[in-house]
């Protein structure tokens, strides 16, 4: 018996491995499913024609089945299989399982392999090299869960449900909050920036280049932009004498960040006082507002915006995506609009306080996050 009041059971008395093979005609069409990594589930990936189909030997899952990747269940590749995934085909590397549904509801299943729980008996029944292990099907199988009567087992789904969906409405109010907010910022800048004259950006926020003395026996800390319009962020620190072609410029607190290979996807961000004294590769540009003319985070909003991102693309040319260099002279050339600067420093703090607002939101939501697996954990310890 377990640590709770009820027994655990081996796996596999409750799941039944079913190969069940289907030759691929050219003149059908197959659909085929993804199985996403950290047990986020099972999704249609595509519908494809046999014909264009290589692997001419595939297997059929069913709704309700339970479905596995033998290559990454050990990183959360694995899933109850939802109607709309029904008649799918998948290749040999994924595994399927039927339910007993005579001893588990498959919904309280779905809820177990949701469990780090879960997660550490494909971690214990995979083995292999580093870069390639395998799911052992009877370690796997001679894993144990907690297994409640059926009555007992549909009531803590029932009750889960409930939970699970107040925590997604909880999560559907602060994405309309973002929004709201969203839609705020551009009505207050637009109304300050539409009648506000023009100037290159030039005039306003020159390209300043820093460019670092290399000591073989010194470290560089690095900086670095995410696309979209998501900020800042650091990776390990680079040893001088590892510095070849890298040639790092020095980043300072305030400096409109901007990466020339990604800038037309929106890797512009303002530096922020933790990046201050770190480096950004030759890859990046740093255009240093004006004082009392323009203001880095107005700057980097307009940039930022659709009409923004339109210009920074117009001077980014090329066709793909590692082929779009932004050009610096027809960055420089960009005309961008510019407020009277105090209303400019209002528009700031308007930022900075919905900024703030959102990374009370963002920590509420990874609170929210955590409630699932621990709702989960003490349902399966008999505490609901």
């Amino acid at each position: 018996m377990s640590k709770n009041r009820w027994p655990m059971v081996p796996l596999g008395e409750l799941l039944q491995r079913r190969k069940e093979a289907t030759g691929i005609v050219d003149d059908q069409t197959y659909k085929r499913v993804t199985i996403r990594l950290k047990g986020r589930g099972i999704v249609v990936r595509d519908e494809l024609p046999g014909s264009e189909i290589g692997t001419k030997k595939q297997f059929l899952i069913k709704s309700g089945q339970f479905l596995l990747s033998k290559i990454d269940a050990m990183n959360g590749a694995f899933g109850v299989v939802d109607p709309s995934c029904d008649g799918a085909i998948i290749t040999g590397n994924f595994w399927t399982f039927d339910v007993n549904q005579e001893r588990l509801v498959a919904k309280y299943f779905y809820y177990v392999t949701r469990t780090p729980s879960f997660v550490d008996f494909c971690v214990r029944s995979s083995s292999g090299t580093t870069n390639r292990r395998y799911l052992q099907e009877p370690k796997f199988l001679a894993e144990q869960i907690s297994l409640p009567p059926l009555e007992e087992q549909q009531r803590l789904v029932k009750m889960i449900d409930a939970l699970v969906a107040k925590i997604d409405e909880a999560g559907e109010l602060v994405n309309q909050c973002d929004h709201v907010s969203d839609s705020l910022l551009s009505a207050v800048y637009y109304r300050m920036a539409n009648n506000a004259p023009r100037k290159k950006l030039s005039d306003v926020s020159p390209l300043i280049r820093r460019p670092a003395e290399i000591d073989p026996t010194s470290e560089y800390a690095q900086v670095l932009v995410r696309s979209f319009g998501r900020g800042t962020f650091h990776n390990p620190p680079l040893h001088g004498s590892e510095i070849t072609w890298q040639k790092p410029h020095l980043v300072k607190n305030g400096d409109v960040l901007v990466s020339n290979i990604k800038a037309w996807e929106g890797a512009i961000a303002v530096a922020e006082p933790d990046d201050n004294g770190r480096y950004g590769s030759h890859r990046y540009l740093m255009f240093v507002p004006v004082d009392g003319v323009a203001t880095a985070p107005c700057l980097c909003f307009y940039l930022l915006s659709p009409e923004g991102l339109y210009n920074v693309g117009e001077a980014s040319p090329g066709s793909a995506d590692r082929n779009r260099t932004l050009s610096s002279k027809k960055m420089l050339d960009i005309e961008v609009p510019v407020p009277p600067f105090h209303e400019q420093q209002r528009f700031d703090r308007l930022l900075d306080q919905i900024a703030g607002s959102r990374r009370i939101r963002n920590e509420s939501a990874k609170s929210r996050k955590a409630l699932v697996p621990s709702l989960l954990d003490r349902a399966f310890r008999g505490e609901l």
